[in-house]
């Protein structure tokens, strides 16, 4: 089932928060880059191939594309959600080689969090900024079942000592019992930069405020949802639902 976890407020990473993974398996000051807070004009590529130009955009989210493409999609989804890891697999090769590319159709991903492993992880991918994020995004999606699965191990005394600790420091020591700085250093993010994202308060705010304008502006109840310029797509969660909606904007 593709819906959404009735989670308590996002800053309450306590035991309810952290075991919320379990559940989904089953069914500051930074760079205006990184927090989103502005949108660069972008000038067309070489040979027309827009999948090259990313951006942060105003709203939150990280865009690839052609900034007036005629077609704006948008995706909210978790890092921790498997319908969104197979989205990612099934569809995002054509997405970009077939949509993005001509500049037809611009693509942005916005963050949908669903647990605490997953607002970790959010926190990471978006502090790289726009250049890397995407990156980053793929390799959290294609390694989901490996770097999920510390997390779902954690002990009921770990949960409940990382749940008393102060709120600003609660998702670093989640992230780091459940092995995530070992998971991105390999990436390129080393320790110092791992402390520096997890303790972000202004991209911890955006985060909650992507949460609220997926569940309050669209009306999501699911992950992954899709916004065609401005429309929620009722009922669309997979690639087979979603193109035919593109190819109809497109016409």
């Amino acid at each position: 089932m593709r819906s959404a976890l009735k989670l308590s407020p996002a800053r309450l990473l306590g035991a309810t928060f952290l075991l919320a993974l379990a559940a989904c398996d089953k069914a500051a000051t930074t760079s205006t880059a990184a927090t989103g807070t502005a949108d660069t004009a972008a000038a067309a590529p070489a040979a027309g191939n827009w999948v090259a130009v990313t951006a942060a955009t105003p709203e939150g989210g990280f865009r690839i594309g052609n900034p007036d493409a005629k077609v704006k999609l948008v995706e909210f989804a978790s890092l921790t959600c498997p319908h969104c890891a197979e989205f990612e697999a099934e569809a995002m090769g054509t997405i970009r080689s077939k949509y993005v590319a001509s500049g037809n159709v611009s693509y942005e991903f916005r963050n949908f969090v669903l647990n605490g492993p997953d607002f970790a992880a959010s926190l990471l991918a978006r502090c790289q900024g726009p250049d890397q994020f995407f990156a980053l995004l793929t390799s959290f999606f294609q390694d989901q079942a490996n770097w999920t699965k510390p997390f779902m191990s954690l002990t009921p005394a770990e949960q409940t000592r990382i749940s008393a600790l102060p709120q600003d420091q609660q998702i670093a020591a989640m992230a780091t019992a459940g092995q995530l700085d070992a998971y991105v250093r390999a990436r390129g993010i080393p320790r110092a930069k791992f402390d520096q994202c997890l303790t972000d308060k202004a991209q911890l705010n955006r985060i909650e405020a992507l949460r609220k304008e997926a569940t309050d502006t669209y009306k999501l109840t699911g992950t992954p949802g899709f916004i065609i310029n401005g429309q929620t797509q009722e009922g669309v969660f997979t690639w087979a639902d979603l193109e035919p909606k593109l190819q109809a904007a497109l016409r």
